[in-house]
């Protein structure tokens, strides 16, 4: 965690990037003695919401076929 000043942020923009970029700190932008706004890294573009997470897939039992009907035994008596 990085905390400057409007000023000195601005004078050393690039080694806050820099330091942001490749060590993953968070730089913390102060005007009057108080928090303005903070300097993160952005998150890769590799994961957008339309994309679903590999680690998410669904692995069916093998022979398992989800879309075959239930058997009436395997239906809950409730619900018959």
């Amino acid at each position: 965690m990085i905390t400057v000043n409007m000023h000195e942020a601005k004078s050393r923009l690039s080694q806050l990037v820099k330091a942001v970029e490749e060590r993953g700190e968070t730089v913390f932008i102060c005007r009057n003695g108080k928090l303005a706004a903070s300097l993160v890294a952005a998150r890769p573009k590799s994961h957008s919401r339309l994309e679903g997470d590999p680690a998410l897939k669904v692995a069916f039992a093998p022979g398992y076929d989800p879309a075959e009907p239930l058997r009436d035994d395997e239906i809950p008596a409730d619900f018959r």
